[in-house]
């Protein structure tokens, strides 16, 4: 993947990022909750020698006491240091234990012993610190003395320890940090690996290379109570059909285009709607245009324009009726072939010389012939159709198939020699589907403001701007 498909993925998968990201403080704030806080105590003691006047007595005792802190500094884990102080405040535990909360450090070139001791109860830290630092002298005099000998090393205290006031462990801060960096990073290896194993087309991106995309149509979720458009309708759906049918009349003036089979690679793709409002804004162009419904297996034209559907192409096919008969008008200007009564055998019928015949009569008697046909992975229907057409639109449904199955599709037209003009991208995003969603959102009226009942009557009368705006 490049840097831009990343970039892609993320934004497609933003929804991961945050969950990712609100997980990581959420884990962070438990792991805060329920952590008991360790406070820490610090006390420092200093080690000195005796030494006489002479400089070389004072430098080799200057060594000695430096040689020394090392060693004091792995005493006072030992039993002998903290046994007593066990003893002495009565704490839970062993010496062991007590010493794996116990950290003794030697600054370098330095005669100090640092002495830390983390503890739930601050007060407690502070006490067995200093205790710790008593009684290490004890053990140090008693190491040092020799017998009947004052011991010529002195321990002191240099600071004595004081009652922490914030806890070491958990910090608020490192422990939120550690969460959202977390939740960051498993966010978008989320995202990423969310974005890899699904095959669902999302965008252009995800057609296959060499298929031009003709148009690009909003998800509307009133497209299923209202499936066809409204006459001169200003929306953001009808002005991407509009685009659809540029597009395609751009295509028909590069290469004839007669006829053309509108399919899907898998059903619910939204492929009847399309042939159907396709149709109606290339009769408001001013063309002589014929939707035949060829999906003689689930008929969907008859029932989206409340036509009658007892005839249709099927009793034309059987030669019971002709042409003339069979088609109905719709509005007016747009022609409709119905599918008819549904046939045990619909391929064998679109596959027969009658379908051709019937093909090429709606050609020269329109400008174009749109069908809709059934969609080309699970039955053979729209292959044979599209063979015979002059066009097929490949419509395909954002969310919903997967691109292996547009890929299938493609390549099943192009096997059998079939044209396919383009793929028309149905239910995108609202928020990926261009400019023409925000230009016609100016012009529904604003909505009144619950504060116009405190202006004045003369003021609230006032007409609204409803016209698009630039």
């Amino acid at each position: 993947m490049e840097l831009a498909e990343y970039l892609r993925a993320l934004r497609a998968r933003w929804r991961a990022v945050v969950a990712g990201v609100l997980l990581g403080v959420l884990a962070a704030v438990v792991f805060l909750l329920c952590t008991t806080p360790q406070y820490s105590a610090n006390s420092q003691l200093f080690v000195s020698t005796r030494q006489g006047d002479d400089g070389t007595e004072l430098y080799s005792g200057g060594s000695f006491g430096q040689q020394r802190v090392k060693s004091y500094a792995q005493v006072v884990t030992t039993p002998r240091v903290l046994d007593p102080v066990i003893a002495q405040l009565r704490l839970p535990g062993t010496a062991d234990e007590l010493a794996e909360r116990v950290t003794v450090g030697a600054p370098l070139d330095t005669v100090l012993v640092d002495i830390a001791v983390r503890d739930a109860d601050p007060a407690r830290a502070a006490t067995t610190a200093d205790a710790i630092g008593d009684s290490l002298i004890r053990v140090v005099t008693q190491l040092e003395s020799t017998t009947g000998q004052r011991s010529p090393v002195t321990v002191s205290f240099v600071r004595r320890a004081s009652v922490p006031a914030d806890p070491v462990f958990p910090s608020v801060p490192v422990s939120l940090g550690a969460g959202l960096l977390a939740g960051i990073i498993a966010g978008i290896a989320g995202a990423l690996v969310r974005q890899a194993v699904d095959t669902r087309v999302r965008g252009e991106a995800d057609l296959p290379k060499g298929d031009a995309v003709l148009g690009e149509i909003p998800f509307d979720r009133q497209a299923e109570q209202l499936p066809t458009l409204l006459r001169s309708q200003q929306s953001a759906r009808a002005e991407a059909f509009r685009k659809l049918r540029t597009n395609l009349q751009f295509v028909s003036a590069v290469g004839e285009l007669r006829s053309v089979v509108v399919t899907s690679a898998v059903p619910a793709e939204g492929k009847s709607t399309t042939a159907v409002n396709l149709a109606l804004t290339l009769v408001d162009s001013g063309l002589r245009v014929v939707v035949v419904d060829a999906d003689l297996r689930q008929s969907r034209i008859a029932h989206y324009l409340g036509l009658v559907d007892t005839v249709g192409l099927t009793t034309v096919l059987l030669d019971r009726i002709g042409i003339d008969e069979a088609l109905q008008r719709w509005g007016g200007d747009l022609h409709v072939l119905t599918a008819g009564e549904l046939p045990p055998n619909p391929s064998e019928l679109l596959g027969s010389p009658a379908m051709d015949k019937v093909l090429k009569d709606l050609e020269t008697r329109f400008d174009l012939v749109v069908i809709d046909s059934p969609p080309l992975l699970p039955v053979t229907d729209a292959a044979l159709l599209a063979k015979r057409a002059t066009g097929a639109l490949l419509v395909t449904a954002v969310g919903r198939t997967r691109r292996d199955q547009v890929d299938r599709a493609a390549r099943a037209l192009s096997t059998i020699g079939a044209r396919l003009i383009g793929i028309m991208l149905n239910r995108v995003p609202a928020g990926s589907a261009g400019a023409a969603g925000r230009y016609y959102r100016y012009l529904t009226p604003p909505k009144r403001s619950r504060f116009t009942r405190w202006l004045p009557e003369k003021r609230r009368d006032l007409p609204r701007r409803t016209e698009p705006v630039g």
